[in-house]
Order: structure tokens, then C-alpha cells, then sequence
């Protein structure tokens, strides 16, 4: 069971909560593309062999893909807001020794603590669902799931002025000036969550998860260096397959486990992790082939011959219009619902690589191309948290979206890994180097647009929104006046909590209780005294509501299907209300 734990309201959201979570999410979203422009060069620079080189990188992915689920679940436990200033505490250190190096082995300890930042994109969505008012709660999140492709497009240009203008350790220390930002901008702004998870921290289970995950992160990473058929990577595979099924198993028999899984089981959460993993593919695939379209020289036939800086500026509007289709998505998810904006949102990314096939010729093709890349896939990440938030608890929020962070991650690898095989399978060799060509960069493309269209699939077989079945009891016409201006409708109970004197009551804590006496959701009433708890189905439930200097409430109700209306009066003890 989880519940609300902390007896302290939570200080009132400020208008900065926001850009500040973006920020930090895009902050974060930097370190993954931080070392893109000096790729080639690590060899020299760190001193060892290419084959060597690749775990910087690979340790920054490995680190961020633990680190997701686990501090999303530390967040759900011990505050969102804590541990988002951990993890961005722990990318600043990382990042600072990285800056003082050149050995390739304090390089991978600095790079590997960087990739634990990656928990802060469930840890922000899940504060903004805590925090924010509903009416704007549909932009903020599509903002904050989007930053991760924000931050890595942007980065890349600002990325290679410096490493062409500077020593490239000057990399590292403006990532820890940004994270120390962050960090104070978090501290000032940013309030605690009032929601907490019951249960203490599943320290095998996060153990588990972790070596489950290297284990198969790895021989996607290393397959192509090792071999796809060889020993070690099939060894790892397998490893991988057994040890997350015997994590699977002992998770399914705890009470608090690190990952619900009857919860991630649900039509819901399954197919929306899915299709993350397919949205992940397709976004990291422009990442990989536009840069180097863009640098290749005009020698080839093909490539554009442009310098570093003025490829990263060609691929920067992939992360500028993922940032711009946020308040675009409020609107269309408010009208359509999240499962119409990701169908969108995946149709426009398949426009875009079909369209990509020719326009290949000239760099102003290539930003057309980024632009449309950036469209639909900002909307589909946008609408990728609204879907999760929607099929959850809300003590449940930071683990869940943390689930989901690591299926783009691994999405995102997967792409990695085939089409650096892909690029690698049809290049030239001219002169003992390999030369990508025309044709692996068309080829690339294609997966992208099978991935988009699997993930299409996966959107279609999601459940749409379930009209308002049976009759509606209203609390009073102030609550409806109310509840018109929200943006988006939501599927359960609501209402208002109310004191002796007719007063609304802030702050009161409203718990939504099954019929097994397992909490189903929790919320904190707004200053006007409204609630809304989302149900996961039909059926009868109890609503309690507690807030300090009152006489806690559980007033009994069954829910039939659309909206039903409990209005809670803590003076009065509770009353039977039906749909």
C-alpha cells in the first residue's frame, strides 16, 4: 500500500516551478550529447585505443539507465525535490572530474556519476504533478519530457564552438556550472512534494534491476566491437534474460517493491513503454546521421563539407521545436486526449524521415528535415508522461516515469548500436578510413521509419478516453464553474473538502481507498478546497480526506464510469454516495 506520508503542506508553487524543472531537464539532457562533437578525437585526447575510448560514452549511458527507475522510486519515498537535487549534485561532481583529467579511467568514474542526472526527468514530472494546478499541469509536463531532446540538440552546436574554440575540458566545466544553476534555481523555487510512498527502499530489487540492465545495455553498447555472434555478447544476453526474470519474480511477491509490476503490467503503462522505446530509436537516429551528412567533404559526391559549428546549428532546431510544441500539445491533448497527440506526433516524425530520403542534397534541407523531426517527436514525448501520470497512482508517479525514461534510454541505445552496425556494414574504405556512405544513411532512415511505424501500432491499441457513462452527482455549481476552466477532464472522483462553516479547507489530504483497502490514489486539495483522484476502473471505493484541526472523513462511494462529484464536509461524518 502507499500513501501520503508527510503531515506538512507544501509551499505554494511559484510561476518559475516550470522553466526551472525544464531547465534542469535540459541540463541533464546535455550530458548525453556533451562529447558528441569530439567522438573522433577521445582516442587521442584520453590517450588509448578507439575500442577503449567508446566507455566514455558507454558508462554515461549504462549510469543514467540504473539510476532512472532508482531515484524515481527514492523520490516517490523521501521527496521528489530531494532527490532531484541529489542527482544533479552528483552530475556537478561528476562533471568536475572529468574537467581536471586525461586519464581514460578517471574519465569513465566522472562520466559514469554524469549519467546519474538522468533521474531527473521522472523526478520533474513527478513534482510538477504534485504541484502544479491541473490547467496547467498538460504543458509543464510536455515541456519536461521534451527537454531531454531539447537539451541534446541544443548542445550539440554550443558543444562544438567550444570544443573548436577551446580546450575541450572547458566542456566539462560549463556542465557544472549549469548544474550548480540548476541546483540554487531548484533550492529557491522549487517546493517539496506533500506525496510519499509507504514502504522502506528495495535495495535487492534495485540491485537486481541494476545488473539486469548492464547485463543487456552492455552487448548492445559493445555488440558491433565484439561481434554480434560472439561468445561474450550472446553470454551477456542470456545473463540478461535470466537475471531480470528472477528480478521480475521476487519483485511480484514484495509489498513495496522498487517497480510495481502489476502496475507497469496494465494495457496502459505496457503498450506506452513500448511505444517510448520505439520514439527513442527514431530520435537518435537523426542525431547520428545529419552530423555526419553535414561534415562529410564535398569529395564523396555526397557529403555537404560543412564545419563542425555550422552542422551542430543545422540540427539545433530538432531540439528548438521540440522546446516550441509544448503549449502546442496542451491544446490538441486537452481537445483529443494524449493517445490522438502521439499518434500525431509519431505520423509527423514518419512525414519527416520519408521526406528526409531526398533531401539530403543541400543544408537547408537538413533544417527542414530537423524541423519536422523535431515536431513530431516533441509531441510524442509530450504525450508520453500524460499517458503514464494518467494510468498511475500519484505516490507512484517519480517510479513509473522513471520506467518510462529508461525505455527511451534503451530505445535510444538499441539505435546506437544498429545504426552505428548499419553505417559500419556500408561504408567505404579509402585509405584505411571508413567512410560513410549515401546508401547507409537511406538505410538508416528506413529503421527509423519501421520503428515509428511499430510504435504507431503500439499508440492504436492504447485505450481512448471513455465517454461519461451513468449519472453525475454535482457538488455545487461554484465546483462546475471550477472545473470549466481546466484544460484537460479527468476520469473519477472530485469535488470539494469543506469545513463546519461551509469554508473550503487547503491542504486537506484526500485519499482514494479500493475495495481490497489498497490505497488508489492521493491528492492534496487546492486553496479553494478543490480535489480530483483519477480511478484505475469501476467500482466501489472509499474518498477520506484529513486536514489539520478537523475531523478526519471517509465517505463511501461507488463509480460507475465518467465523472462523479463527492463533496467532503469534515464536520459531518460520512455519506453513502452512488453513481
Amino acid at each position: 500500500m502507499t500513501r501520503t506520508t508527510t503531515d506538512q503542506p507544501a509551499r505554494s508553487a511559484s510561476g518559475a516551478v516550470v522553466p526551472v524543472l525544464a531547465f534542469a531537464g535540459i541540463v541533464v539532457a546535455v550530458m548525453q550529447t556533451l562529447l558528441v562533437p569530439v567522438i573522433k578525437d577521445l582516442p587521442q585526447l584520453l590517450h588509448t585505443a578507439p575500442s577503449n575510448a567508446t566507455w566514455v560514452l558507454t558508462s554515461t549511458l549504462l549510469s543514467g539507465a540504473v539510476a532512472t527507475p532508482i531515484m524515481g522510486r527514492l523520490g516517490d519515498l523521501y521527496g521528489k525535490r530531494r532527490m532531484l537535487i541529489a542527482s544533479l549534485a552528483v552530475m556537478v561532481v561528476g562533471a568536475l572530474i572529468s574537467a581536471v583529467t586525461d586519464d581514460l579511467l578517471t574519465m569513465i568514474v566522472g562520466r559514469t556519476l554524469q549519467g546519474f542526472a538522468m533521474g531527473a526527468i521522472p523526478l520533474g514530472i513527478g513534482l510538477m504533478r504534485d504541484t502544479l494546478p491541473r490547467e496547467k499541469l498538460g504543458s509543464a509536463m510536455a515541456l519536461m519530457s521534451s527537454s531531454i531532446g531539447v537539451g541534446g540538440g541544443l548542445a550539440l552546436p554550443a558543444a562544438a564552438l567550444v570544443a573548436q574554440h577551446a580546450d575541450w575540458h572547458a566542456l566539462f566545466y560549463g556542465a557544472a556550472g549549469l548544474g550548480v544553476v540548476s541546483i540554487a534555481l531548484a533550492l529557491l523555487t522549487v517546493p517539496e512534494s506533500p506525496m510519499r510512498a509507504e514502504g522502506s527502499f528495495d535495495v535487492l530489487g534495485a540491485l537486481g534491476l541494476s545488473a539486469g540492465l548492464v547485463l543487456l545495455l552492455l552487448p548492445i553498447t559493445k555488440g558491433s566491437d565484439w561481434g554480434w555472434a560472439s561468445g561474450t555478447t550472446l553470454g551477456l544476453f542470456a545473463a540478461a534474460v535470466l537475471v531480470l526474470l528472477l528480478w521480475g519474480v521476487m519483485e511480484l511477491r514484495l509489498k513495496a517493491p522498487l517497480v510495481d509490476l502489476r502496475t507497469t503490467a496494465r494495457r496502459e503503462v505496457l503498450l506506452t513503454n513500448l511505444a517510448s522505446i520505439m520514439v527513442g530509436v527514431s530520435f537518435y537516429v537523426v542525431s547520428l546521421v545529419l552530423p555526419q551528412l553535414l561534415q562529410l567533404p564535398t569529395a564523396t559526391g555526397y557529403g555537404l563539407g560543412q564545419s563542425m559549428v555550422v552542422a551542430g546549428l543545422c540540427v539545433a532546431p530538432l531540439g528548438l521545436t521540440m522546446m516550441f510544441t509544448a503549449p502546442v500539445y496542451a491544446r490538441l491533448s486537452a481537445r483529443y486526449g494524449p493517445k490522438v497527440t502521439l499518434i500525431i506526433g509519431l505520423l509527423v516524425i514518419a512525414l519527416g524521415y520519408a521526406g528526409g530520403l531526398g533531401l539530403m542534397d543541400a543544408a537547408r534541407q537538413t533544417v527542414v528535415t530537423s524541423v519536422l523531426l523535431g515536431a513530431g517527436i516533441g509531441l510524442a514525448y509530450s504525450s508520453l508522461p500524460a499517458l503514464i501520470v494518467g494510468a498511475v497512482p500519484a505516490s507512484e508517479t517519480g517510479a513509473a516515469n522513471g520506467l518510462n525514461t529508461l525505455m527511451r534510454s534503451i530505445g535510444t541505445s538499441v539505435s546506437s548500436a544498429v545504426i552505428g552496425m548499419v553505417l559500419a556494414n556500408t561504408a567505404d574504405h579509402v585509405g584505411g578510413a571508413a567512410i560513410p556512405t549515401m546508401h547507409g544513411f537511406r538505410v538508416s532512415f528506413l529503421i527509423a521509419t519501421a520503428a515509428v511505424a511499430v510504435g504507431l501500432a503500439m499508440a492504436f491499441l492504447l485505450p481512448g478516453r471513455r465517454p461519461a457513462a451513468g449519472p453525475q452527482l454535482v457538488a455545487s455549481s461554484e465546483e462546475d464553474a471550477n472545473l470549466e476552466r481546466a484544460e484537460e477532464a479527468l476520469r473519477g472522483f472530485r469535488g470539494r473538502v469543506l469545513a463546519a462553516d461551509g469554508t473550503p479547507v487547503a491542504r486537506a489530504k484526500v485519499t482514494l481507498i479500493d475495495r481490497r483497502g489498497r490505497q488508489a490514489g492521493a491528492t492534496v486539495s487546492a486553496e479553494d478546497g478543490r480535489y480530483a483522484l483519477a480511478v484505475p476502473a469501476a467500482g466501489p471505493y472509499v474518498v477520506a480526506a484529513k486536514a489539520a484541526g478537523h475531523a478526519p472523513l471517509a465517505s463511501a462511494a461507488s463509480h460507475a464510469g465518467g465523472e462523479l462529484a463527492v463533496e467532503l464536509d469534515l464536520s459531518l461524518p460520512g455519506e453513502t454516495v452512488s453513481a
